[in-house]
């Protein structure tokens, strides 16, 4: 059985754990917003891809700064699904609990538990998103001090929350899945008297409009982020033949 604990090359302990919060590829349970325009089944094979380039993006920020990948899966019996479609190096965490605030929270908690110095909790509907944001999150948790680091999206949540410490209070009296997610995350982090840094707003793939857009999303920087080329999502959207089906992304 694959180990939990992710670890550098020397065996140590990387200062900066970063989670994707991650369901297995299952018909019916799985990237359901994204039917239509697509069938369950090829939902859940976009979901697998997802899945593997936001792993192999955390890898290759690992290769620039002090960085552990993980994914905090579920359900509880789907550990082969991620052991067979993920490289070994992604640690595995099970993080299923009733509510989606507790999950984040389980992760988070998980991440210290392991030893690193800060955590961070990443969606897995941002296939693109740039490699550099990664190391940024894990540059800015490094420095001493009581803050966190926030991943707005363009849905009024977020892809990515870190921190230096564990606080429940982020994940409590959120309204999950409504554009109110990031706006009442920081109202957490004020009442708790906590800095932060916000990083540049990026976008979830979870309906017809976001997924043409990854579809029509130019290979090259946008403004001056260079998005990750997701190479196994490409691929997917391509097998899937699916481009007549979506809107026309808006500019």
């Amino acid at each position: 059985m694959r180990t939990a604990v992710s670890r550098n090359g020397h065996g140590r302990v990387p200062a900066c754990g970063i989670a994707v919060m991650a369901k297995a590829s299952i018909a019916g349970h799985s990237k359901t917003r994204l039917v239509p325009p697509l069938t369950f089944e090829e939902a859940a094979q976009c979901n697998t891809a997802f899945l593997r380039d936001v792993g192999d993006n955390m890898l290759a920020a690992s290769a620039q700064a002090s960085i552990a990948a993980y994914m905090a899966f579920g359900p509880p019996h789907a550990r082969s699904f991620f052991e067979q479609n993920l490289p070994s190096e992604i640690g595995l965490i099970d993080a299923w609990c009733p509510n989606f605030g507790d999950c984040l929270a389980c992760a988070m908690a998980k991440l210290f538990e392991h030893g690193h110095a800060c955590a961070a909790v990443l969606n897995s509907d941002s296939p693109t998103l740039p490699t550099s944001l990664l190391v940024e999150t894990a540059e800015m948790l490094a420095p001493p001090g009581n803050h966190i680091v926030i991943g707005p999206a363009d849905d009024g949540g977020y892809y990515l929350l870190g921190a230096k410490t564990m606080h429940p209070r982020l994940f409590q009296d959120i309204a999950w899945s409504s554009e109110h997610v990031a706006r009442q995350t920081l109202e957490r982090a004020a009442e708790l008297g906590l800095s932060v840094h916000i990083l540049p707003t990026w976008y979830d793939v979870d309906d017809a409009d976001s997924l043409s857009r990854l579809r029509q999303e130019p290979a090259g920087p946008i403004t001056d982020l260079q998005p990750y080329p997701a190479p196994v999502t490409r691929a997917c959207l391509q097998r899937l033949d699916i481009g007549a089906q979506l809107p026309v992304a808006a500019q």
